[in-house]
């Protein structure tokens, strides 16, 4: 999750005995992306894994250089999102890294298994975030039909319920991301882990207005302000292939600026990205209090 994973959640899921993932971007220099690589590794327990999230296409300038460290330092897996995983796969696959890449249709799912993929994201129209258009049940399902490789399922969890549900459908795991927002262990501001705690599903809306992509997000009071379209000349110049990529990367730099502002300081301009899931969010808690509610609820 941007700006919102870091080491400590991390390992204190892998104490938990799940898996911790980090968004790459979550750090905003080479060296610190290595250091926290450097405290996971000596953190991690016997039987433990924790992995980084790496967006894969050309709106994220540093990605390149972020797969190298990543695969110079070492890690248990790398999620892919957002583009090609085709380059990551080759290299993370020579220094023994799973690749999982997200994925929201059957397309998509069968073209990453024929590059090699180790397993699909299965990312539904529950998510938060970029999410996809099927329900959980029939994304899960048409994959497995389809193609051979596992099937971890996202979005839509809150609960053990949720979980059982997902499982029930074909995945082999699930990826959880909006219920951890409310974590004491999060570096975020206390309003947008009380916004999880105060909203609910029906309170998530699409934004074009962050990434080019459409992008749930709290429908607070400034995001009704400044509407969730993208401007009319970005819509304009996204028919021309050849500025369409140039108008996405400028829409992501600025998104992601603001997404930052709003999480990390006190602002009125708050865009809380979040799904549907923190419906099932009641107070702010430790993360392994999270994880048992998911787990024994």
């Amino acid at each position: 999750m941007f700006l919102v994973s870091n080491t400590n959640m991390v390992i204190e899921a892998m104490n938990c005995g799940i898996a911790g993932c980090i968004p790459a971007l979550n750090y905003r220099t080479l060296d610190q992306l290595r250091d926290a690589l450097q405290e996971l590794k000596a953190a991690k327990p016997e039987g433990g894994a924790y992995g980084f999230n790496l967006i894969v296409n050309k709106s994220n300038v540093k990605y390149k250089s972020q797969l190298e460290v990543i695969c110079e330092e070492g890690c248990d897996f790398i999620i892919t999102s957002l583009g090609s995983p085709e380059e990551t796969i080759k290299k993370a696959g020579k220094t023994g890294i799973k690749v999982f890449c997200d994925v929201v249709d059957l397309k998509f799912a069968q073209k990453v298994e024929s590059l090699g993929a180790d397993a699909v994201i299965a990312v539904n129209n529950q998510a938060g975030g970029h999410r996809g258009d099927l329900s959980p049940e029939e994304l899960i399902t048409v994959i497995n039909k389809n193609c051979t490789i596992p099937v971890i399922s996202a979005g839509g969890v809150g609960r053990k319920a949720d979980v059982d549900r997902m499982l029930k459908y074909g995945a082999v795991g699930v990826s959880v991301g909006s219920p951890f927002i409310a974590s004491e262990e999060a570096n975020v501001t206390n309003e947008y882990k009380q916004a999880c705690v105060d909203y609910g599903a029906d309170d998530i809306i699409m934004t074009e207005r962050i990434s080019g992509t459409p992008c749930t997000v709290i429908n607070t009071p400034y995001v009704q302000k400044i509407g969730t379209r993208a401007t009319w000349i970005e819509r304009l110049l996204n028919k021309n292939r050849k500025l369409k990529k140039w108008v996405k990367m400028v829409r992501f730099s600025i998104g992601m600026k603001a997404t930052e502002k709003a999480a990390l300081k006190a602002t009125y301009k708050t865009v809380w990205v979040a799904g549907p899931s923190i419906e099932f969010t009641h107070d702010i808690l430790p993360v392994k209090d999270i994880i048992a509610k998911l787990i024994n609820e």
